[in-house]
């Protein structure tokens, strides 16, 4: 048997060891506005591909997950955190977050994942060359096939409401590109500013008999609270449309979106080129080729809408 001080040291050598490997592990700080389907998706892409390249959180890396939880001055003061905690790498889920952490982080290295509009947001220059600290992921959509998949389900439609924070800036750059092609599809938007989720379900229903339909662009305020918009949109017969498939499995009538999974392991990819040398100025930010369509077949029915044989088959899924 050894003897008791033995054992101390030796205690003392493994936690000191221990806590030098912990040292020598790479952070990572990711953090996102609010937590939804989409979002928590992205963030499970990332863990997950961090994690396929031997980067696993509390093993070879470590990893300082935050939440704003809807708050603009609390995704501040996350910034101010992460910029206190000398990370290897800051990962900023939404276009508030990437912000926040653009102002904070001073040259250290970020990877933004679903923000809408990149170079709008100030973010970086071009996708192409992103130049500066940041790169990373967008879900900056096509709008012409949305708005076709709206008039193929709702024919006569001439107005179409649109939900939004008006001080998100990924919300505004949506509706604006919105507002310069809905013509082309005998559409005009009619604008319904909610600045806070609670003040959501108020700025839906104030579309009620003002529209033919509604499309929710990729805005957390709105997304995370999208329960409330269906139910106004069952409950007066309103189609709501939305820009991403975890929306619809959560109510809304269709939607054309992307794979936000797939899009975290993307993102997480460019983490591990940046913690092996490379710089995000030379790593070009991506959007996803494709979209999925996802239809909602109960929310149809409920919003007064039939879905036509040829649109339900080209889904993927169909939540029935």
């Amino acid at each position: 048997m050894q003897p008791l001080k033995t054992l101390v040291m030796a205690a003392g050598l493994a936690g000191l060891a221990g806590l030098a490997q912990a040292a020598d592990m790479p952070t990572i700080g990711i953090t996102y506005i609010v937590e939804h389907p989409a979002i928590d998706a992205v963030d499970k892409g990332i863990v997950d591909g961090l994690a396929d390249a031997g980067y696993t959180d509390g093993k070879t890396i470590k990893i300082v997950s935050r939440s704003a939880q809807g708050s603009m001055a609390t995704q501040a003061q996350i910034a101010s955190e992460f910029a206190g905690l000398d990370l290897d790498v800051g990962a900023a889920i939404s276009t508030p977050s990437a912000q926040a952490l653009k102002n904070s982080m001073g040259d250290k290295p970020v990877v933004f994942a679903a923000v809408t509009d990149p170079v709008g947001a100030g973010l970086i220059h071009s996708l192409a060359a992103p130049g500066g600290d940041m790169t990373g992921t967008s879900d900056q959509q096509l709008y012409p096939p949305i708005l076709k998949l709206i008039k193929s389900l709702v024919p006569d439609a001439k107005k179409l409401g649109i939900v939004f924070n008006p001080g998100e800036a990924n919300a505004v750059s949506q509706v604006d590109a919105l507002k310069a092609v809905a013509a082309d599809y005998g559409l005009s938007i009619v604008e319904a500013p909610a600045a806070e989720s609670t003040m959501v379900a108020d700025a839906t229903r104030s579309l009620v008999g003002q529209v033919d339909a509604v499309l929710l662009p990729t805005d957390s305020t709105v997304v995370s609270v999208i329960e409330s918009v269906v139910t106004v949109g069952e409950k007066a017969k309103l189609p709501i449309f939305a820009s991403d498939t975890g929306s619809v499995e959560r109510g809304a009538l269709a939607a054309l979106g992307f794979n936000y999974y797939d899009m975290g392991r993307a993102s997480a990819d460019m983490i591990v080129k940046i913690l092996k040398g490379a710089k995000p100025a030379d790593i070009p930010a991506i959007v996803p080729n494709s979209q999925d369509l996802y239809l909602n077949a109960k929310s149809a029915k409920a919003m007064g809408v039939t879905i036509p044989e040829d649109v339900l088959s080209g889904a993927k899924k169909v939540i029935r």
